[in-house]
């Protein structure tokens, strides 16, 4: 969400017909009319946090698994959103290291505190899951997909475009194995007019469960 929050922002997501939205950098006035939200409890910045979940529905928090991924109950599935480690993004929340050292401590952090049972993990992952690595780390990619395996997901958006033409995704939804991807989509993140509403584009995915 970069932050930003407007009637324009609210329309494009209503747009989308979403159950749940994994919402990032998100806007402390963002609100869907008859959702819920649950936020982490860390800002990103003065008026915007970390990560989001948005339900159409009540919903259940957990505390959150690691201090940029917010976590709740919905609809008898986990749900998670978060932000992992870039290149230039600095120790804050990350600890000390290299952007791979941050990636595979913050995902390992993040997996053991999420409870268990059947998961949809997503959020800005600042990693291309395939072929060349340009923001996060290929050691980085390693320790996701692991993580991927060992809870039983698949990767809907591992082949989605970046909005940057000749570029795959950083922006991520994995959903339980058992599911059923019945669309994966990338909305530009754009008002009627043109004006860019957010520097990521929206990624929604359609699943059926068993």
């Amino acid at each position: 969400m970069e932050g930003r929050w407007s009637a324009d922002h609210a329309e494009l997501l209503l747009a989308q017909g979403c159950d749940v939205w994994l919402l990032t950098e998100v806007h402390e006035a963002t609100q869907l009319p008859g959702s819920a939200m649950r936020l982490t409890t860390g800002r990103m910045g003065d008026h915007k946090y970390w990560a989001g979940v948005c339900t159409r529905g009540p919903l259940k928090p957990f505390t959150d698994p690691h201090p940029a991924s917010a976590a709740v109950a919905f609809h008898g599935l986990v749900w998670c959103s978060s932000i992992l480690p870039w290149r230039s993004c600095g120790d804050t929340v990350w600890g000390s290291g290299s952007t791979a050292e941050k990636t595979v401590r913050a995902v390992a952090q993040l997996m053991r505190s999420l409870p268990p049972g059947d998961l949809v993990w997503g959020g800005d992952w600042n990693h291309a899951m395939i072929g060349r690595e340009y923001v996060g780390s290929l050691p980085g990619r390693a320790a996701i997909d692991h993580e991927l395996t060992e809870r039983r997901l698949q990767l809907a958006t591992r082949h989605s475009p970046h909005r940057i033409p000749g570029l795959l995704s950083i922006d991520h939804i994995a959903v339980p194995r058992v599911a059923r991807v019945l669309a994966s989509r990338r909305t530009v993140a754009e008002d009627h007019g043109g004006r860019r509403l957010s520097d990521h584009d929206a990624y929604t995915t359609e699943i059926e469960l068993p």
